[in-house]
């Protein structure tokens, strides 16, 4: 019966969201269709004995080659982000197409689709950024856009070129409940971070480490609860994207308390880092510069807290590449400039499965099922793309990564592949590394070889999520 599948991957514990069992898995013209002991031989064969097999990760936040308006450029595109991606164990990657002020949102679209073309190994799909929501945007752009498989986009309440005000938020959030959309939101106070970032300047304390001090925890509170009470105006769900701590968890937590349906993500950052970080010498703290920034230690545990339970859906890198020594990186301005002309962000795409998998799974903060519902099950489903992506279950998608949970691995740059010269996690070491990764049942990755090709990843088009249906 050999040749009944392309290819058997036999005798792992195979680990999906809501069960973890010994199989092995049959995979025909890129699917999984048998899961059962002892499978007649495949046409290839992967032994996974004493190996975890999970479903490829789903990295539902991250940057690729996405426009700037401050002269600064990502380093990676299409080519080197999906590659970093797919090298840490995640095979579908969700970046943005985002809207420039005075310009159509199709044309960023448009735009977005020529970047990424004949780029990507890994499949992809797109989240819009709306920032113009003029009436040709909501009342025909954006309507179509969502029919035509974008069921996902985010606002900004902070950054000139890309905030909305309040009544543009109800209205992006009518659109959304109107057209069936799931809407994410960078909650932070702008007017406040403008405030103490004058005051600061005033005062000429402009290293990297004010970057914290001018975007405080409760500018990230009052923000979220404002998302959170304009979504209830609106009966709409919204998912908080990156939320850093326990004041803005605190109100999540409450609004679902109401019953409200609020969602939210956490990021690698929050859990590793803290403001600190960005207190190195001389310029080196703007390598840690995101927003919102890492907090303190008591965060940290308040975002493992909610890790654990279920205040956090999604488990995203939020992968921002800026270079450090590149002109156009994190020193656009200047390696004398104050931090609000620090480009914001940092590279984690590959890192992050790796990272909560050695400090969540193994030293028991968070299970291997709630491990993978985390990073990809969840996303999957919030963005419509589940059943194919997201779990190994007959007829999905063949995205798997096979892990050894047991290797130990010290983290440099020069072992990743992004295309960024710093990762904010140089040495720290973890235990567990995906070693085999399969796309739609090819082997991309295996044993630290890149075996995939650029380009054949594909475009998603993703389905109404299942919270909104």
């Amino acid at each position: 019966m050999a040749g009944t599948f392309d290819l058997v991957i036999r005798g792992g514990t195979v680990a999906t969201a809501s069960d973890e069992f010994r199989a092995d898995i049959g995979i025909r013209d890129g699917r999984v269709v048998a899961l059962a002991a002892d499978l007649p031989r495949g046409g290839e064969e992967i032994d996974a004995t004493g190996k975890l097999v999970l479903p490829g990760g789903v990295d539902a936040h991250c940057h690729f080659d996405q426009p700037t308006s401050d002269g600064s450029r990502m380093a990676d595109d299409f080519a080197t982000g999906p590659l970093s991606a797919a090298f840490g164990g995640t095979t579908t990657v969700i970046p943005f197409a985002c809207q420039q002020k005075g310009h159509s949102l199709r044309e960023a679209v448009r735009d977005y689709h020529e970047r990424a073309r004949g780029k990507s190994m890994i499949d992809y799909a797109f989240h819009l950024i709306v920032t113009d929501p003029t009436e040709q945007v909501l009342g025909q752009e954006l309507p179509a856009l969502i029919r035509d498989g974008y069921t996902s986009f985010k606002i900004y309440t902070t950054y000139d070129d890309l905030k909305l005000n309040d009544r543009q938020i109800i209205e992006v959030l009518a659109l959304a409940r109107r057209e069936g959309a799931l809407t994410m939101i960078h909650a932070e106070n702008s007017d406040v971070i403008a405030w103490l970032t004058e005051a600061l300047e005033r005062a000429g304390d402009t290293a990297p480490r004010f970057h914290a001090t001018a975007r405080p925890a409760i500018a990230e509170r009052e923000a979220t609860h404002r998302a959170i009470s304009l979504a209830e105006v609106v009966d709409v769900p919204i998912l908080v994207v990156h939320v850093s701590g326990g004041e803005a968890m605190q109100q999540i937590a409450a609004a679902r308390h109401k019953g409200l349906r609020v969602f939210a993500e956490t990021c690698p950052q929050y859990l590793f880092l803290t403001a600190d970080d960005l207190d190195l010498d001389g310029f080196e703290g703007a390598k840690h510069i995101c927003s919102p920034p890492p907090r303190d230690t008591a965060s940290q545990q308040s975002v493992w807290r909610g890790l654990q339970d279920g205040t956090f859906q999604v488990f995203s890198s939020d992968h921002a590449p800026f270079r450090y020594e590149d002109l156009a990186g994190k020193k656009v301005a200047g390696d004398k400039a104050s931090f609000a002309h620090v480009p914001n962000g940092i590279p984690g795409v590959e890192t992050r499965l790796p990272l909560l998998f050695s400090e969540g799974v193994v030293k028991g903060r968070i299970s291997l099922r709630r491990f993978v519902e985390l990073t990809s099950t969840n996303p999957a489903r919030l963005y419509g793309l589940m059943p194919r992506k997201g779990t190994i279950a007959i007829g999905s998608d063949a995205d798997i990564a096979i892990w050894d949970p047991a290797r130990q691995v010290t983290i440099t740059n020069d072992l990743l592949h992004h295309n960024v010269d710093y990762t904010p996690y140089e040495g720290r070491q973890v235990t567990g590394w995906p070693e085999i990764v399969l796309s739609r049942g090819e082997v991309v990755i295996r044993g630290g070889d890149c075996l995939g090709k650029a380009g054949r990843g594909a475009f998603l088009q993703c389905a109404t999520p299942d919270t909104l249906q």
